[in-house]
């Protein structure tokens, strides 16, 4: 990812989560100093400064938690810690918002209950910069678990998400579609339950996602929309989008489109996918992709569907496809045909590959090894 300003590559190094591999969060929740501190007592919620006087004594969970945010100093330029120990509970149409140089760690739950529309999530952030949320576990039934809109240098550390419903995480920048939300790292993001998608960008310039495990969500796994400069570790998903036409890893929407051109710029170390709708989904003139590796069984929809996108390797390293749906090159009318798509180092079994309808160019497929699988390419 390339760091901007170098804040988030200094708050990595702070935490000990720079030199790559897997995220190592350096404390526990809460540990290390801190500006604010929300805690409960019975039903009693207080939010104390950094001097330690109360700014909010309360039984409103959400109010104690931005009056904690709200103590913070104002105009600041470094990043202060909000430290929240306990579990709370809020509505969904009501919002926890960050302003810009904030940290906010949940030791603790935020269950979300009651209904709403709109851009409403218990962690909220528009418009600011700065931002971290390290620890955040969420249940029940949010609008979005996080939504984040024309937002930068941004690091969400341990996300945990158990919902019957909403979306978990969305980060996009459709307030000011002239400004691309940039400088983005996610660590691990963990999501059941979800109506919609596990996690979604859209308008994103620079983003490093470690691993999204989404358990049973009924759309994406990850769905990428006209992002670029993004590379994720792992994609796992289990029941992703059963029964509809979404995947466990999804491209969407100029995907990894620079200016009129698709160079490689979207990286994926693994897609797993288990039943679910689609295994791997290329969709709307999207491109520029490479993933290493596929590990797709029995999905009810195409294991892997690769329409109207350019410049795209499925498994530049290995992968296998077992059972479910077949893998396709396909075109719809209104996009330039697909070229440019290489699959390859796959061992497929009890399935088919097809490109159809023969438009494109370039498309090529290279050792592979079939079992009870036809193959029907141009």
């Amino acid at each position: 990812m390339r760091v901007r300003h170098g804040i988030v590559a200094g708050l990595l190094v702070a935490a000990g989560l720079a030199g790559g591999g897997a995220p190592a969060h350096a404390a526990a929740c809460g540990d290390g100093t801190f500006q604010s501190q929300v805690t409960v007592s019975g039903s009693t919620w207080t939010a104390r400064n950094a001097a330690g006087s109360a700014v909010y004594t309360g039984t409103d969970f959400r109010a104690a938690v931005q009056a904690g945010i709200g103590s913070l100093t104002a105009g600041r330029t470094s990043i202060q810690r909000v430290v929240v120990r306990g579990n709370g509970s809020m509505t969904a149409g009501s919002r926890i918002s960050l302003a810009s140089y904030t940290s906010l760690s949940v030791c603790g739950t935020i269950n979300v209950t009651g209904s709403g529309s709109g851009d409403y999530a218990p962690i909220y952030a528009r418009g600011v910069s700065n931002i971290e949320v390290p620890y955040l576990n969420v249940t029940g039934a949010p609008i979005y678990g996080i939504f984040m809109r024309n937002v930068t240098n941004v690091w969400l550390g341990a996300i945990d998400m158990r919902l019957s419903s909403g979306l978990g995480v969305r980060i996009d920048n459709r307030g000011d579609t002239s400004q691309w939300t940039r400088n983005v790292r996610v660590d691990t993001v963990y999501v059941s339950g979800a109506s919609s998608h596990a996690m979604e960008t859209y308008g994103v310039d620079g983003i490093t996602i470690g691993t999204v495990t989404a358990r049973s969500v009924g759309e994406s796994g990850l769905l990428l929309n006209q992002t670029i400069n993004a590379t994720v570790g792992t994609v796992d998903a289990e029941n992703a989008g059963t029964g509809t036409g979404y995947a466990a890893f999804r491209m969407a929407n100029r995907n990894g489109r620079v200016g009129d051109a698709y160079p490689q710029n979207i990286k994926v170390g693994t897609v797993k996918a288990r039943g679910g709708g689609r295994g791997v989904f290329c969709v709307s003139e999207s491109g520029g992709a490479t993933i290493d590796r596929v590990d797709i069984a029995n999905t009810g929809n195409n294991a892997i569907l690769v329409e109207n996108c350019y410049n795209v390797t499925v498994a530049g390293v290995s992968g296998t496809v077992s059972g479910g749906g077949e893998i396709r090159i396909a075109a719809r009318t209104e996009f330039a045909p697909s070229s440019g798509i290489r699959f390859q180092n796959l061992t497929v079994s009890n399935s088919s590959i097809r490109w159809s309808p023969c438009t494109g160019s370039n498309n090529t497929i290279s050792n592979v090894t079939r079992t009870n699988t036809a193959l029907t390419w141009c």
